[in-house]
């Protein structure tokens, strides 16, 4: 059985902890389910896992609340425990190790300097400009000149949470603090946003687990990962028929609310949110905010502080449920239909009286 190193693959790790081959492939097998990759990835997850050294990552925090890492500590599939001590080797998080103080940085130097170029980057929280950074800062050091070095060595950088990917709660008006997102500061790295306030546990550690064996996801315009940002909160809403058929509850503890209809006239923002909650859910596919009776507030979408209020309704329906809004744009579209009948027949009169191009006309020419 091998010694600890640092160049220990998961199957290392698994061995040295006594699971046998066989329990190796059900570790991979719940990966790939849980990352929802065809069946035929697992062979390809059981050969990286097998071959490759586990990732060194780095997790830096700045102006967050820790909702992000709570979050995370209660990812269902693959379990915290699992994600740090199997697939991942943290090798530094100020909220989670026991180290404090300079043994912390020393270790995170250390772990730094031995992986770099190589390792990922987990970034937590908006990053304060205003002052020179002195809104947050690090062993003595500005977050922003923390995050630059850090970044600087890193293969790749995940941005977690909504501060992070777009600045968040830091960045809504006024910002006294100068905050910015972290691809404000880092420019010459990947970059994989992983939004949310906070993001779902399992989009996280899937997101991890899945650069650190395939690479870079697709991504979205956002650059956050398709897999899980694909799709808007609307596309995959149970409540969904309900908005179809143009039926809202009007109160919080109405009877429509009662019997589950859409929140939209609440203010659900869901239409215009791109996230997994829906399918993925929260504590282990328990429920999400709108099975809880409470409207999608768009918290995984850029600005969503100050988009004017979180139960104001959104001004323009995405879908095909307002009778007066169908009849309105057929109104429209029979204008417009009019309007191109009257263009093409003026056309056709004109051509009728408009000589053409060799002269030829059945109009008289007037005597001179």
């Amino acid at each position: 059985m091998k010694e600890e190193t640092g160049d220990e693959t998961v199957l290392d790790v698994l061995e040295r902890r006594g699971l046998t081959r066989r329990a190796f492939l059900q570790v991979c097998a719940a990966v790939t389910s849980a990352l929802a990759l065809s069946p035929a990835e697992a062979a390809r997850i059981t050969q990286v896992l097998a071959s490759k050294p586990r990732p060194t990552v780095i997790y830096l925090s700045y102006q967050e609340c820790t909702g992000c890492l709570e979050s995370l500590t209660r990812s269902f599939s693959p379990g915290i425990a699992s994600l740090i001590f199997n697939d991942i080797s943290l090798a530094f998080n100020d909220t989670l190790q026991a180290a404090a103080g300079e043994a912390a940085e020393e270790a995170k130097d250390s772990a730094m300097k031995k992986a770099w170029g190589k390792y990922v980057l987990i970034v937590d929280g908006a990053v304060p400009l205003a002052e020179n950074g002195a809104y947050c800062t690090v062993a003595g050091r500005s977050a922003v000149s923390d995050l630059r070095h850090a970044a600087s060595g890193a293969a790749a950088v995940v941005a977690v949470g909504t501060c992070a990917s777009f600045g968040g709660l830091p960045y809504a008006a006024p910002n006294p603090t100068g905050a910015v997102p972290v691809s404000e500061i880092v420019r010459d790295r990947p970059i994989i946003n992983v939004s949310g306030c906070p993001p779902i546990a399992e989009v996280i550690t899937g997101v991890i687990i899945y650069y650190t064996t395939f690479g870079l996801p697709a991504l979205d315009r956002l650059h956050r990962p398709m897999s899980f940002y694909g799709n808007s909160i609307h596309d995959r809403c149970y409540r969904r028929p309900f908005y179809d058929r143009g039926m809202f509850a009007k109160t919080f503890d109405d009877e429509g609310a009662r019997q589950g209809w859409c929140l939209y006239e609440l203010g659900c923002k869901g239409p215009v949110t791109h996230n997994a909650c829906p399918t993925m859910k929260w504590n282990g596919g328990t429920s999400y905010p709108i099975e809880s009776g409470h409207p999608c507030l768009g918290c995984s979408e850029p600005d969503f502080w100050d988009k004017g209020g979180f139960y104001r309704p959104l001004s323009v329906p995405t879908g095909h449920w307002s009778r007066a809004g169908v009849m309105g744009a057929a109104a429209a579209a029979g204008v417009v239909a009019g309007l191109g009948a009257a263009v093409a027949a003026r056309v056709r009169q004109d051509r009728t009286h408009k000589p053409d191009a060799g002269g030829d006309t059945n109009q008289k020419t007037p005597k001179s």
